[in-house]
């Protein structure tokens, strides 16, 4: 029976208390308001299995807001003297350690923790993101799309976990649009440095990224009457305003479009080479 973890099992009979369900080897108990209509005994049902205070398992239908071995973000129900209370969203709450927060969790607030077993075999959760993240990068590109989770914010930006297993760095004066920690959001690896620390951009790079800006920017000049009220000196939230792109992103395209002769380029405006 695979604790903190969504499963298959089959329904091996009913009593008063609700469903019996098996693995083939181990069985499970479904309370009866965990139920789903038309149920019969034979048939399979998904559930999240989780041990109860006693050690006994009990499974849910509802749907856990993480599984073990997975990062998320949970909102802290409760603090006492020795950690913190989670909310998974099933009847099971995940309790937080006192030395498994980075920082001490306030009731009401949510975090990006990392959900594991204890010797114990219960569901726990800690902040500390840093030691269940992968170091050997060698799996990872240098301009690789890649799915992020944002973490906590810090003096130099935001961290983020990479594709469930890494973590990476977004600096403040590459991000121009509002980010909050929890939030889902497509990256590129932008940098892995030597020492495995990863910096990523919100924007794609490399020169096939470049090629494609071009295009955009041209296309979007064809529809405004060949005048675009950005140039040189417009500010990075300007231009991510208009477009969702780099100021550096920007320069190099419009740069290459110059170099062309298809446009002219000005402190505050691009205008279209008739």
């Amino acid at each position: 029976m695979e604790i903190g973890k969504y499963q298959t099992l089959t329904i091996a009979g009913k009593n008063k208390n609700g469903l019996s369900l098996t693995d083939g080897t181990q069985e499970v108990h479904l309370p009866f308001y965990d139920v789903p209509k038309n149920l019969e005994t034979g048939d399979s049902l998904r559930v999240f299995v989780y041990r109860s205070k006693e050690g006994q398992f009990i499974a849910t239908s509802r749907e856990a807001k993480g599984e073990v071995h997975q990062f998320c973000f949970l909102k802290v129900l409760d603090t006492g003297e020795d950690g913190a209370y989670l909310d998974l969203g099933i009847d099971k709450d995940v309790f937080v350690p006192k030395r498994e927060q980075k920082r001490p969790m306030l009731k009401g607030n949510s975090y990006v923790v990392y959900l594991y077993l204890d010797a114990f075999d219960r569901l726990t959760a800690s902040s500390r993101l840093d030691q269940f993240t992968d170091s050997d990068t060698a799996a990872l590109e240098e301009g690789e799309e890649v799915s992020l989770l944002i973490g906590d914010e810090s003096d130099l930006g935001y961290n983020a976990i990479i594709e469930q297993r890494y973590i990476g760095l977004l600096y403040r004066n590459e991000i121009f649009t509002d980010l909050e920690p929890g939030q889902q959001k497509r990256g590129w690896i932008k940098k892995i440095r030597e020492e495995g620390k990863i910096d990523l951009s919100l924007q794609p790079t490399g020169y096939g990224h470049i090629l494609g800006t071009k295009e955009l920017i041209y296309a979007a000049l064809e529809t405004q009457g060949g005048l675009i009220k950005l140039g040189d000196k417009s500010s990075p939230e300007a231009i991510y305003a208009r477009f969702q792109i780099s100021k550096s992103a920007f320069k190099k395209a419009i740069g290459g479009l110059y170099k062309e002769r298809k446009i002219e380029v000005g402190d505050f405006e691009i205008r279209r080479v008739n």
